[in-house]
């Protein structure tokens, strides 16, 4: 079984270094371009059988690109939705302890998430994903969060790798997954 990983095209809170966590935008025109890159990215590697996407926009509207270019079903599951960032929702990601919450796997974000509850959902999902969909290709589309929670479910991570590992809009990461780990 593999598992591709993606992250949504751009969007203008992203190009415009904002925290973007669960405030459902739109892409942008260079977002709209990713996604249609991805598709052709996804096509040419002939080998996926279905999409599993976040519910949000930005991540929807990348999976329909590729959808629709490959002729893939897509299935949501809201436990890829990006993290809740809480109150430094919207702001600079330069916003005073914004940085020093993320490296706090058990602190809630302010009004939202810790790194933690986001890391039960997303390691859930796989344990589904892969349970379910055992034997298929599966391309996730999701969110810079989740990607980075996802590159910790198939390799150890240290801290300071962790908080400084980055997935760019529709990059594609391969994951081989053989029953029994």
């Amino acid at each position: 079984m593999k598992i591709y990983s993606t992250r949504h095209g751009q969007t203008d809170h992203n190009r415009n270094e904002m925290i973007l966590g669960t405030t459902d935008v739109p892409l942008n025109e260079t977002g709209l371009e990713q996604a249609a890159g991805l598709a052709e990215a996804v096509e040419k590697l002939g080998d996926v059988d279905i999409i599993i996407a976040s519910p949000m926009l930005r991540a929807m509207t990348t999976a329909n690109a590729v959808a629709q270019r490959c002729g893939l079903e897509i299935v949501t599951d809201i436990r890829l939705r990006e993290w809740d960032y809480g109150t430094y929702e919207g702001k600079s990601r330069f916003t005073e302890g914004f940085a020093e919450n993320k490296k706090q796997f058990g602190v809630k974000m302010p009004g939202g998430e810790s790194l933690l509850q986001l890391a039960h959902r997303v390691y859930s999902a796989l344990d589904d994903i892969i349970e379910k969909y055992s034997g298929k290709n599966v391309l996730l589309v999701s969110h810079g969060g989740i990607c980075r929670v996802i590159e910790t479910y198939f390799h150890d991570m240290s801290t300071e790798k962790y908080i400084g590992w980055f997935m760019g809009n529709c990059e594609i990461i391969e994951y081989n997954y053989r029953s029994g780990g």
